[in-house]
């Protein structure tokens, strides 16, 4: 089954919202952890940025597979799995 663009791009923006939500609340105790400097702008904008790279990821990484991908994963799955399905 095929997915829209739009169903794609929806896809994407809820997967990557979760991430967004992640990564901002990880971001602090990650940096406590390292002793790394910086402000809640700066975790904010910073998150902002490896958002937008994510949703573009996830967006074109969903068409690609969608238009042709998906057959070459089967089959690449068939050869490692063998007959187990």
């Amino acid at each position: 089954m095929h997915q829209s663009k739009l169903e794609s791009l929806i896809e994407t923006c809820l997967n990557v919202a979760i991430g967004f939500c992640i990564s901002l609340t990880a971001w602090p105790f990650v940096a406590v952890l390292y002793g790394i400097e910086y402000s809640h702008s700066q975790n904010l904008g910073i998150t902002l940025i490896f958002t937008v790279l994510s949703i573009s990821r996830g967006y074109i990484v969903r068409r690609w597979f969608n238009h042709g991908l998906h057959h070459t994963a089967s089959a690449l799955a068939t050869k490692l799995l063998g007959n187990r399905t």
